[in-house]
């Protein structure tokens, strides 16, 4: 089987996962009723936010009204639901702001009410609203230390949730007795609904003792007033069990699953034979990496565990321990890796892309990569070590014309990795 383009084949590939979990794929068939006497209230956070707003109006047979939050850039137009934009991946005023005006649109609902929670990833740091007592900035900042940390997505929002007025379950108390309704596009490894954006309207396994913990696991200290927060029973989260949550429902809609399975559906229609090897991969992005490119060499070189040609498929979300002062995010740094770890080996094929098209805080989806990606950057004189010491792998894939740029897909289902062995 040859394959003209490994470019365009890896690219179409990442557009049949993006669009199998979009929200006009995937969401229309989870809407409830509407309730027979009282409000429907759209309230919601997340990278996709707006988007399942815009199919909700689409599909909803009766009046609604709402608020939603998303990363700036991620808009869509909306009749009825307002849509707010705010910062991502650290909080800012406007995701204050606007947590603090959905707290507000459902106080004093009855039992007769809906409330739709359209939740999505992004959405922790988009509905930020610290617990009395701790200033934005002091939020910001843990942040900012836990996101350079290597730490885990679960590990990130345990902190989350106990520093928040409003995620770990405590929005679906502020909508009590209305029902609660969580339509959730999931972007986290073995799709945990608690987890995603801080799980605001689940009750929360997690302590405040775990938040501390990691804390201090990652070494991160934290002034004394987030200290004493942490230690007070006033931090502590709804747990399961609470009778208050009894009559919500929560239903994952979109998962990465779902999205490789797209791609493996297309890959089989070029021709090419697919291997999902996970869809909930974690650990530094550049160790992931190798055990990528082993397997890929392998298979170019014996023919094993599969024959070629093949493409093997993965997702997860992997984290990248910030050492140096590059660019780049996590999608970016794995092919970087991968390309080092693969020496040039001939036929494999490599994209590595944010299902959001945004990888962390830069302008691409990720990048791809081939067998001659070291020649060429070193024929512009480029070291692909240095500058994978440096976590610059956004500067190499721009200087070899290899990003990815797709916009801002409004959905999030994290990692996409395609490699093609040829």
């Amino acid at each position: 089987m040859h394959i003209e383009s490994p470019r365009q084949f890896l690219l179409d590939l990442y557009g049949s996962a993006v669009d199998a979990v979009s929200a006009a794929h995937c969401l229309p068939a989870y809407l409830p009723a509407p309730p027979t006497k009282g409000r429907t209230i759209v309230i919601g956070a997340g990278k996709g936010a707006a988007a399942m707003a815009q199919v909700l109006e689409a599909h909803w047979p009766a009046s609604l009204s709402g608020l939603v939050v998303t990363r700036y850039g991620h808009g869509a137009p909306c009749q009825q639901i307002e849509v707010v934009e705010a910062a991502h991946p650290v909080p800012d005023a406007a995701g204050q702001n606007a947590a603090q005006r959905i707290l507000d649109l459902v106080a004093g609902l009855s039992a007769d009410d809906l409330v739709l929670c359209l939740i999505s990833g992004g959405g922790s740091a988009l509905l930020a609203l610290p617990a009395e007592g701790i200033a934005l900035e002091q939020k910001q900042a843990v942040n900012k230390a836990l996101l350079k940390s290597g730490a885990t997505i679960s590990e990130i929002n345990c902190v989350r949730k106990h520093l928040s007025a409003i995620k770990g379950g405590r929005l679906a108390l502020a909508c009590a007795p209305a029902r609660v309704v969580t339509l959730l596009i999931s972007d986290v490894p073995g799709d945990d609904p608690n987890i995603v954006a801080s799980g605001p309207t689940l009750p929360d396994p997690g302590t405040c003792a775990e938040a501390l913990a990691i804390l201090r696991k990652y070494q991160i200290d934290v002034p004394a007033n987030i200290e004493q927060h942490l230690q007070s029973t006033t931090a502590e989260t709804p747990k399961p069990g609470d009778v208050r949550f009894a009559a919500n429902q929560c239903t994952v809609i979109a998962t990465a699953q779902m999205a490789l399975e797209a791609a493996a559906a297309a890959a089989r229609a070029a021709g090419i034979t697919p291997y999902i090897l996970s869809d909930s991969m974690e650990g530094e992005a550049r160790d992931v990496a190798l055990v990528h490119a082993a397997l890929a060499r392998q298979v170019s070189l014996h023919g094993q565990p599969f024959s070629k040609p093949c493409v093997l498929l993965s997702g997860g979300e992997t984290t990248v321990t910030v050492k140096g002062r590059g660019r780049g995010g996590r999608n970016a740094e794995f092919l970087l890796a991968l390309a080092v770890a693969l020496d040039g080996q001939a036929g494999i094929h490599a994209l590595a892309c944010d299902t959001d098209g945004i990888d962390g805080s830069e302008d691409n989806a990720g990048a791809v990569s081939g067998p001659t990606t070291l020649a060429d950057a070193a024929a512009l004189g480029l070291s692909p070590r240095k500058l994978l010491e440096n976590n610059d792998a956004y500067s190499l894939f721009s200087a070899l014309g290899a990003l990815i740029v797709s916009g801002p897909t409004r959905t999030n289902v994290n990692d996409f990795r395609a490699i093609l062995i040829v």
